[in-house]
């Protein structure tokens, strides 16, 4: 029986990123061994355009489960390493197919160290001759049963017939870090999985309004920033209490504004975090038209508060495409747990879907906003949330 000992990790859209390119490997490499910290038998070398994982006996399945989950890798394979000899080469292919199902076949080389003796095509032939000649498999260049897949490198071979998608994207942190804006629902979560996928690490705010908000919604927050972490090792999570500005809001801003100028505090709030954490840009899980904040109208009257960009990765999203990517990453079924925000639970019964800003402006100088703004900001509570399979390295 064939025992795969080495994980061969390809990059796919890295190879785009030119002199970028090395820094771009090492961060992958580093979420790797963050990502698989605890399998301590392996053993991880990084070349030009692969990573190679010596296995060791660690559990295949579970190593397969978590290179799935780290952005910037293209593709990976389960290989037997071999010497780069031809004979050897060819007896472990026909070893190799002993293992797989199927009557057809197709060889594929990729000779990487061009002064080994044989030509891809060449090697190609002398292996499937082995094949034809030792088993009644028959050759399929199309639409084949099994792809034997041969890599050439300088010293060895590596052999396998499965190749297995990754995540693909960009190494989460390679891009900077946002500050996004967590709710309880099914959006933002799924908006954080997107942008860790284009390379950028999330940090994460989530507004609480005790008593009339309660410690399960919270503590739903918590566990869906702990499900979406498992994409970039760890989250840092900032609670802050809203309760003394929402209903300041309430009281003196007409209610059809409410909500308006509750996402102008917010994104107020979340910029000043976001310039303490070193972030560059706030994030939402906003999608277009979805509720009345969520027009073109009130995006504009709210992202003026903010000299920040404002990322919104799911805003043309239908709501199913969202939720499907939710049940996807598995925080579906957290976020539909019966536990309210503060956006849901003092929602108006007729809240403005054209808001202008000279109004908005109008109603919050009514208030001492600054003052509750800064007094919210200096009680802000922050939790470090990571997936049970990984160990904090903070």
């Amino acid at each position: 029986m064939v025992v795969y000992d080495t994980v061969l990790i390809r990059y796919g859209e890295l190879s785009t990123k030119g002199k970028n390119r090395n820094q771009f490997i090492r961060k992958l490499l580093e979420n790797i061994k963050r990502a698989l910290k605890d399998l301590e038998k392996l053993e991880f070398k990084s070349t030009y355009d692969r990573i190679y994982i010596k296995i060791n006996g660690e559990n295949i399945e579970e190593l397969e489960n978590r290179l799935k989950k780290i952005f910037g890798i293209s593709s990976f394979s389960f290989t037997i390493k071999v010497k780069s000899d031809l004979e050897e080469i060819k007896s472990t292919c026909l070893e190799l197919l002993e293992n797989e199902k199927g009557e057809t076949f197709k060889v594929i080389t990729r000779r990487h160290d061009k002064n080994f003796m044989y030509r891809s095509d060449e090697i190609n032939r002398h292996v499937a001759g082995k094949i034809l000649s030792s088993t009644n498999l028959k050759v399929d260049v199309h639409n084949p049963d099994i792809k034997l897949q041969i890599e050439v490198q300088e010293e060895n071979t590596f052999i396998t017939s499965k190749k297995i998608e990754g995540a693909g994207g960009y190494p989460t942190g390679i891009n900077g870090k946002v500050m996004l804006l967590l709710s309880g629902g099914i959006d933002s979560p799924v908006a954080a999985y997107y942008i860790m996928k284009r390379g950028i690490e999330v940090e994460a705010v989530h507004f609480s309004s005790p008593p009339y908000t309660s410690q399960s919604a919270q503590d739903k927050v918590l566990e869906l920033a702990k499900i979406v972490s498992i994409y970039q090792g760890s989250m840092k999570v900032h609670i802050v209490n809203f309760t003394e500005l929402q209903m300041e809001i309430y009281a003196k801003c007409h209610e059809s504004y409410a909500i308006t100028i509750m996402r102008r505090m917010m994104v107020r709030l979340a910029e000043r975090l976001a310039i303490k954490n070193k972030c560059l840009a706030i994030a939402t899980g906003e999608s277009l038209g979805q509720v009345a904040s969520q027009t073109l109208e009130s995006m504009s009257v709210i992202n003026e508060v903010c000299k920040m960009p404002i990322i919104r990765p799911i805003v043309t999203f239908d709501k199913l495409d969202i939720i499907d990517k939710a049940k996807e990453i598995n925080t579906f079924e957290t976020s539909i747990l019966p536990f309210e925000d503060c956006c849901t639970i003092f929602k108006p019964k007729n809240p403005v879907t054209k808001p202008r800003l000279d109004k908005s402006i109008n109603m919050e100088n009514l208030f001492d906003y600054e003052l509750l703004l800064e007094k919210a900001l200096s009680n802000v509570e922050t939790f470090y949330k990571q997936p049970k399979e990984i160990d904090s390295f903070l």
